[in-house]
């Protein structure tokens, strides 16, 4: 296997950017989910898994610059992420008062309805938000999901059909016919999900698969400007429901991961798992 592209995504929720490279470390890329948006009234987590709130935020990208931050609203206008202006732009936006965090609080939480209500009854319907703690598999402030890298293989992309950016992950891997692979299992569709427990050596560093990926309405909704997209959860709730530790039977596409073994990993690098 070979990685196909390299993504980080440093502001929660927002569109991210490509990288030739990066230095992954026990956090994961450097400043990947470093930034997220709180909720001023209810103290929550923003995100788009929640759609009827936030899903405004799919409309936004955040790049880096010489180790800074800068944030792209649909009209164009950049801003810091510090800068105190972009607290009230994104307020007057997306319809609620938000403030910006460069760390997360222990035991933060987002709100996550169910993908098949939010399907069933659309993005405006008011339904059920449980909430759900982040970052439970990660040692760092950041305000990724789960664990620090998320991956998932272009066959698995392609057996669900629509682009990556959906899936929003940090490394996509390529399984395709001119990759050389373990075992011709591990190039099949939803293949890694039943990598839980083993290693994978992605250039000079090393990473340990750790949950398979339960995936939200995030992917059915619009990025920037990929229009709205149901079909893009169908082929998992129909046949890819998986038991997923602590978080019971979930449609599922792609893997969290931990660093075992920092070093750097470049677009192109080889990757085998053991």
């Amino acid at each position: 296997m070979r990685v196909a592209t390299l993504t980080r995504y440093p502001v929660k929720s927002m569109l991210g950017e490509r990288l030739e490279q990066a230095d992954l470390d026990a956090a994961g890329l450097p400043l990947d989910r470093r930034y997220g948006l709180l909720d001023a009234t209810t103290g929550f987590v923003a995100t788009a898994k929640h759609p009827r709130l936030w899903r405004r935020l799919l409309q936004y990208s955040a790049t880096t610059a010489d180790d800074r931050v800068r944030v792209t609203a649909p009209d164009g206008r950049t801003r810091d992420v510090d800068d105190p202006r972009l607290v009230d732009e994104l307020t007057a936006d997306l319809g609620r008062a938000v403030t910006v965090a460069a760390s997360r609080a222990a035991g933060s939480a987002v709100e996550r309805p169910d993908p098949e209500d939010v399907l069933e009854h659309g993005v405006e319907a008011t339904v059920a938000a449980p909430t759900l703690e982040i970052a439970q598999g990660s040692a760092a402030d950041t305000f990724v999901d789960y664990a620090p890298v998320h991956l998932i293989t272009t066959a698995t992309l392609d057996r669900i059909g629509v682009d990556p950016v959906r899936y929003r992950p940090n490394l996509v891997l390529d399984t395709g016919p001119d990759t050389a692979t373990d075992t011709e299992a591990d190039a099949a569709p939803f293949a890694e999900t039943d990598w839980v427990g083993r290693e994978l050596a992605v250039g000079d560093a090393v990473l340990r698969v750790v949950l398979p990926t339960p995936r939200c309405s995030v992917p059915t909704l619009e990025h920037g400007d990929l229009p709205r997209a149901p079909e893009a959860l169908r082929p998992l709730l129909s046949g890819n429901r998986i038991e997923v530790p602590g978080f019971g039977v979930l449609p599922c596409a792609g893997v969290y991961a931990e660093v075992v073994r920092g070093g750097t990993v470049r677009r192109g690098d080889a990757v085998t798992l053991r």
